[in-house]
């Protein structure tokens, strides 16, 4: 802290002392220095004024400096107090330190001494506020530590059921849910595109209202989610822009997130707040890595019904063309090797920096994934080639 803003608070009865201590020897320092003369008005002055350092005489009228030592303590004031003795009082000295008293002058106080005890009570000060600090930013980093660690755990789950569930409602559900926690967010649902109407039909939600979620399989005008169904873009909107929008029922901070195949709309996640606090660039990237989850899994279950219905013809004597296959083997690929995408989201430097030991084991568990995926892809597109066993 600069001397300029650090405030000493003069507790003196004798006017020659203030002018001494204040006006000669700390105002010239920079000190912001504002002085009374008695206990009553210091107690007053210590609460508005939240000084930095008192500087109190023993002895004053009505109240001595032991008194205001007490008064700081009832208060759990931790402001450090300089008394000013004379020669004589040391017991009085001594039972001032008892009661929290910093350092002691003695009368009549030199300038240098005076400087030199401010100085060091002001260093304690600043090193008492810098641990603080420091202890504020440690546990500011470790909360976001854990919010990161919490974001990509559930990111990873997604991935995981992404590959692992096969009702797809129960997909549904669980992406939903996850968005809902990963943007701290009371209400969310999914809307997907019907593909003969082109319109958006409530598919899954979280936590709406009655009058909400009786819309399950049909159209669920939010007022908000058609414009993203148009533009392609995720918006997020708070505050009064959004209450023009019917969404705004249900509270005061909204973010629509597209969920595209081929830059092609077919699905909206949507979540609300009910507390007007705007969407965090980071919280909307991590709902736009879930959007992705939510497109590979309708493209995936798409084309495992491909590679079902080619493996039932197989079976039945009809035999798939080597180059259809071959289509549906690539395309099987290009479309599931986005489960490692956790990865490849922190291999961006979305998610933060990353030493060049975290980088180096990130990419080495990338191309491992790489590997399995391919081995599972081609014993499938294997299988869905075979002939039927005529022996």
């Amino acid at each position: 802290m600069n001397a300029t803003s650090e405030k000493i608070l003069l507790v003196i009865n004798d006017p020659d002392v203030t002018d001494l201590v204040g006006r000669q020897a700390l105002q010239p320092l920079g000190y912001q220095v504002k002085a009374v003369t008695d206990v009553n008005s210091a107690i007053l002055q210590a609460v508005q004024l939240t000084p930095d350092l008192v500087i109190a005489d023993l002895n004053l009228p009505g109240l001595s400096g032991k008194d205001l030592l007490v008064a700081f303590n009832s208060q759990g004031m931790q402001v450090p107090v300089i008394v000013l003795a004379r020669q004589g009082e040391e017991n009085d000295v001594i039972q001032a330190f008892r009661l929290g008293a910093s350092d002691y002058l003695l009368s009549p106080v030199r300038e240098a001494e005076l400087v030199t005890a401010v100085e060091r009570a002001l260093k304690q000060v600043r090193d008492r506020r810098d641990r603080q600090r420091l202890d504020q930013q440690l546990k500011d980093t470790n909360q976001e530590l854990k919010q990161r660690l919490h974001e990509l755990t559930t990111i990873f789950a997604i991935g995981k059921a992404v590959i692992s569930v096969t009702d797809q409602q129960v997909l549904f559900d669980k992406i939903v849910e996850s968005m809902v926690d990963v943007a701290e967010a009371d209400y969310g649902w999914l809307l997907l595109r019907h593909e003969r109407s082109r319109t958006f039909l409530l598919t899954a939600h979280h936590n709406l209202p009655e009058t909400w979620s009786r819309k399950m399989g049909q159209t669920l005008d939010d007022g908000i989610s058609s414009l993203v169904g148009l533009s392609g873009e995720s918006l997020a909107i708070n505050g009064e822009p959004l209450k023009r929008f019917k969404v705004a029922s249900l509270g005061h901070s909204a973010v629509v997130v597209p969920v595209k195949v081929q830059q092609e709309v077919i699905g909206l996640l949507v979540t609300v707040r009910k507390a007007d606090r705007p969407v965090e660039k980071g919280t909307q990237s991590l709902l736009e890595a879930i959007a992705d989850y939510a497109s590979i899994s309708l493209v995936n279950a798409h084309l495992f019904r491909a590679l079902e219905d080619a493996a039932e013809q197989a079976r039945s004597g009809e035999q798939k063309s080597l180059s259809q296959l071959e289509e549906i083997r690539q395309a099987v690929e290009a479309d599931i090797l986005p489960v490692t995408y956790p990865i490849d989201l922190l291999l961006t430097g979305k998610m933060g920096a990353l030493t060049s030991e975290q980088e180096q084991a990130l990419k080495t568990t990338q191309a491992a994934l790489q590997k399995v995926l391919q081995r599972v892809i081609s014993q499938r597109s294997d299988e869905a080639g075979k002939t039927p066993n005529t022996e």
